[in-house]
């Protein structure tokens, strides 16, 4: 009888992780075999040691935050030279003035959207837009009628006597939001439709919010309230010597989720013992399922109109369809009407824009148009509008910008 043993061969591997950008050593790197839980961390000099690993391992991880993580070869000494991950740390905010500066360098709160963000529902109001994707910012619908504003509130109101609405800057210069009538200074009233309309959603590159006072100083008291800097599209650079045109329509219907609550028992009149009656506002009558047996207008009992016309069984008389060229006997039944008053919005939004960016030159031109019904009848808006940008690199910005029919009805 013999005995045979297999022992599992492993190897030593040391080695040091250094960084491209300054030659320095990087301490506190995650060194990992890969396919295997065996690891280490480099120590104050950049090294590390990696005892016990199979010698069937052929690869080892190499990470560290705001560095390119790295695959090498395992080898007995290895020698790692990471990269900075310049994408991640390049991250920048559109400040007051259009002033770009590093997110990490704002000594204030300040929050941003891009148009990706911005027209996923594919609305065609900015606040519509921007509803729920900011923290501080809250965003009241003024009414569900096509057209109207919504009054938007940084950070909570800040007077019961004044105006509590942002400040809008569009491309550096600001813009009177101020609506059409008056709001009640923005606390009681309700928000008619202001100028933040004519801003298609889909002409935004980007939203930053700004908020508190120093972070809108330069903007002075208009701005007490916060700032919603708007940066519009302006051609890609990476759409170097070929145009890009994007297209895109966007289609919603409407519906009340939930109607408003209200008594469907009882019929028109001042009280059940005074019985039913067709020219009171009240609705304190009988119920409607007992209106055939009413004293005065049921058709089942003895009165004026079941003596002219015979007894109708289960029905009863109304003087208003008489009135209206209708069978004045009808049958007792409840009507739905606020749901056959309210019907089904439809929005319509479609836009076109061309841009490019070739020999230093950025230009953009869009066109939009927007047609929405509401769910009460006679009601909608028409949008039609076109936008032109120009802009010569490290020179100023040329923009035509026109509102060619906005109408609500």
């Amino acid at each position: 009888m013999g005995i045979g043993l297999v022992t599992a061969q492993t190897q030593k591997v040391t080695g040091v992780v250094i960084s491209e950008e300054d030659g320095q050593p990087v301490i506190g790197a995650s060194v990992l075999v890969k396919g295997t839980q065996i690891g280490a961390i480099t120590n104050v000099d950049g090294d590390f040691t990696l005892l016990n690993v199979p010698s069937s391992a052929k690869t080892l991880r190499i990470s560290f935050v705001g560095m390119q993580t790295q695959d090498v070869a395992i080898k007995p000494n290895v020698r790692v030279i990471l990269k900075s991950d310049a994408e991640q740390l390049d991250e920048v905010v559109v400040t007051a003035m259009g002033i770009k500066r590093d997110r990490k360098a704002l000594g204030y709160a300040a929050q941003d959207l891009n148009s990706e963000q911005l027209n996923k529902a594919g609305t065609t109001s900015l606040a519509s837009a921007i509803q729920g994707k900011l923290t501080g910012v809250d965003i009241r619908q003024s009414s569900g009628a096509p057209g109207a504003s919504s009054q938007i509130v940084i950070r909570g109101a800040r007077s019961f006597d004044g105006n509590n609405q942002p400040l809008y800057v569009i491309d550096g210069m600001p813009v009177n939001t101020t609506a059409d009538f008056d709001t009640g200074k923005s606390v009681t009233g309700a928000n008619y439709a202001d100028r933040s309309i004519d801003i298609n959603p889909e002409d935004i590159e980007s939203v930053n919010i700004l908020k508190g006072q120093a972070a809108s100083a330069l903007y002075g008291i208009r701005a007490s309230n916060g700032v919603i800097v708007i940066t519009t599209k302006r051609g890609s650079k990476n759409n170097m010597n070929k145009p890009s045109v994007t297209i895109s329509t966007n289609l919603s219907a409407q519906r009340v989720s939930r109607k408003f609550e209200r008594q469907n028992i009882y019929s028109q009149g001042n009280s059940i013992a005074a019985g039913y009656d067709p020219t009171s506002s009240m609705t304190w009558g009988p119920k409607i399922s007992e209106l055939a047996n009413d004293p005065k207008y049921g058709g089942n009992m003895n009165n004026q109109y079941t003596a002219a016309d015979g007894m109708r069984e289960g029905q009863y008389y109304n003087p208003k369809r008489a009135q209206a060229g209708l069978d004045g006997w009808t049958t007792p039944q409840i009507y739905d009407n606020v749901g056959d008053f309210l019907g089904t919005g439809f929005t319509e939004n479609t836009n076109v824009n061309l841009s490019q960016s070739i020999n230093g030159i950025n230009y953009s031109f869009g066109v939009n148009n927007s047609h929405q019904n509401g769910i009460i009848p006679s009601t909608g808006m028409d949008r039609v509008g076109s936008a032109r940008i120009g802009r010569l690199e490290n020179q100023s910005t040329v923009e035509h910008r026109i509102l060619h029919e906005l109408f609500i009805y």
